[in-house]
């Protein structure tokens, strides 16, 4: 059976979630207040059907957004290379369970993108958004 939606972005939750100090939500949360490390949300971009014979296979399209703390400070500007990083970072969490916790058959967190600022309750943030394939 596939995987729903939801399973999909508890999932990634999940995986947002064993990052230190990065508040993980399964969707975009009401309010942005990025904490010291900032918070973090999938949003699902596309579902394309029938990947292999008899529905074997659905690939869904997610964008996960970060964003972390004031453009202006030294510290955000260097949280966000760590989750740029590797080792350390956004697709180092998310790959290390690339099942999803038994949801997915596998899945790619392709690219890092849209390295920007977002203006939200009368201050400036750094954002990236990340781009992850998930095969169920």
């Amino acid at each position: 059976m596939t995987a729903t939606v939801t399973e999909l972005k508890t999932g990634l939750q999940t995986r947002l979630a064993t990052i230190t100090n990065l508040r993980a939500f399964a969707q975009q949360p009401d309010q942005v207040n990025p904490s010291i490390g900032g918070l973090a949300w999938p949003t699902l971009e596309s579902i394309t059907y029938h990947g292999a014979m008899g529905r074997g296979l659905v690939t869904h399209v997610f964008t996960v957004s970060v964003i972390v703390g004031r453009a202006a400070e030294r510290t955000s500007q260097n949280l966000l290379d760590t989750y740029l990083s590797y080792d350390s970072g956004i697709r180092a969490a998310i790959e290390a369970d690339q099942t999803l916790g038994g949801y997915a058959q596998t899945l790619i967190v392709e690219e890092a993108s849209n390295i920007s600022t977002v203006d939200a309750n009368d201050t400036t943030y750094l954002t990236v958004d990340f781009r992850v394939v998930v095969y169920a």
